[in-house]
């Protein structure tokens, strides 16, 4: 596994937290001695973890984004893969909760729909290896840490793992805006996976099929459709909704 960057202050602090002994140099944009730089560099120092304070010009080249004045290099994560998953599943001695992305190739959304998903306290999201956006920087900076908190699983088949988790008693609920049953009258309240398509195109056929129920987002105005990363936090916070209840 090689090494990566990172950026933004949430995802260096989320890293510091849960993942210490990733980190390998950090670069802080001069001009900043504020309690949160003091509190990363204390943290680093009590680490041995070198840090530099740097010119703007320095980050900017060595990441694409707006990287707040932080920029660290850190040794890859580990990949959960879906043996890893169902095997925790099994363990976790509480109803399963998955977000299941098919197709998202957008970093913005994924980054989006991870940060969601650690917020609703969604165990893993779950990702086809293929045409599916990869963890970036740009990813993870828009996750504000939680690609530290919520595994990202990739899975070489999708349709085949759709029907491990059927196997294992979880519950499959598809998005479709031709779907006849509305968002608010779906259960959410047991083992349960929320299956999200990709966008524009939204779910592909097989994993439709897959999918024991099929719901859609009800629409008032004129636009007839949300992006995916919106559409995901409106029904992810449905489903928290009725698992707290």
């Amino acid at each position: 596994m090689s090494d990566e960057y990172i950026f933004g202050w949430h995802a260096v602090e989320a890293v510091l937290k849960r993942e210490p002994g990733r980190l390998q140099r950090v670069w802080i944009q001069t001009g900043r001695q504020d309690r949160r730089v003091q509190d990363i560099t204390a943290g680093l120092d009590e680490l041995g973890v070198a840090w530099e304070v740097v010119h703007r010009r320095e980050l900017d080249t060595r990441v694409a984004g707006v990287h707040q004045g932080v920029v660290a290099q850190v040794g890859a994560s580990r990949e959960w893969d879906e043996a890893d998953l169902l095997a925790s599943l099994a363990e976790a001695g509480k109803p399963s909760f998955l977000l299941i992305l098919d197709g998202v190739t957008d970093p913005h959304n994924l980054g989006a729909c991870l940060r969601t998903a650690d917020a609703v306290g969604v165990q893993a999201v779950v990702v086809p290896k293929d045409k599916s956006a990869a963890l970036t920087p740009t990813a993870r900076k828009v996750a504000c840490g939680a690609a530290e908190t919520v595994p990202l699983v990739r899975v070489t088949n999708l349709a085949r793992f759709l029907r491990s988790l059927k196997d294992a008693g979880v519950w499959l609920i598809g998005t479709a805006g031709d779907a006849e049953a509305s968002l608010y009258q779906a259960d959410f309240s047991g083992p349960m996976a929320l299956v999200m398509g990709a966008e524009g195109k939204g779910l592909r056929r097989l994993t439709r099929e897959h999918c024991d129920q099929l719901i859609m987002i009800p629409m008032q105005g004129d636009v007839d459709s949300l992006n995916v990363s919106v559409a995901t936090g409106v029904c992810l916070y449905e489903a928290l909704r009725q698992r707290l209840a």
